[in-house]
């Protein structure tokens, strides 16, 4: 695979659309512990009906298809977690806007300019049990194999497996954020269901990325 375009952006909407189901329920489990527990539900609607409506969608700038999956995704998804992911899609439409194919490099500046989205709108960062400690060390592992000039899967297989990394982390950590903060220390060990989502993204692109290099 040498560019993303937005048939792939598809792929991979649909890839990481059929982890969200198939984990529904063991993210309820990891939300109702210091959440309301509507995590998974909340993921998987707002992935399969996001690309139940973009599926035969015709639009073929990536940064205008990301505009319509931030957008779609606020509506499909009404959570914190789906106001978060909104707006680290809208980060990355905004860089990729104009472009018909994104290499590599551009589709990791892409997912920087989503995550800084998040951390810039949303007030949280590194080492505070969100989403952004799968994301963060992700793209952090992605920028490094893109200077490396890794092949595109071993680039993703390495992401992923720095965001899982992060996201068993978060047992380690204190939230300070949303509903699970009420919980303060009673939260320490307790896997961070956003991080988890956010190493799932990692998971569903180097899965349709594999599929594609079979």
């Amino acid at each position: 695979m040498e560019y993303f375009q937005v048939s792939d952006l598809k792929g991979v909407l649909s890839s990481i659309k059929d982890i969200m189901f198939d984990k529904k329920d063991y993210l309820v489990e990891l939300d109702a512990q210091n959440g309301d527990g509507d995590l998974g539900i909340s993921m998987s609607n707002g992935f399969s009906k996001t690309l139940e409506i973009l599926k035969d969608n015709e639009e073929d700038d990536l940064g205008k298809f990301m505009l319509l999956v931030s957008k779609n995704f606020n509506e499909e998804a009404p959570s914190t977690l789906g106001t978060l992911l909104s707006m680290f899609f809208m980060g990355m439409a905004k860089e990729l806007k104009g472009k018909t194919k994104a290499n590599a490099d551009e589709f990791t500046v892409a997912m920087e300019k989503g995550l800084n989205n998040i951390m810039s709108k949303g007030g949280a960062e590194p080492g505070e049990k969100t989403i952004i400690d799968s994301l963060y060390p992700g793209i952090e592992e992605l920028k490094k194999g893109v200077k490396e000039n890794k092949p595109v899967l071993e680039l993703f297989q390495s992401a992923t497996e720095k965001a899982q990394e992060g996201m068993l982390d978060t047992k380690n950590m204190k939230s300070v954020h949303g509903r699970a903060a009420y919980y303060g220390d009673k939260s320490i060990g307790i896997q961070d269901g956003g991080a988890t989502v956010g190493m799932y993204i990692f998971k569903g692109i180097t899965e349709y990325i594999n599929i594609l290099n079979e």
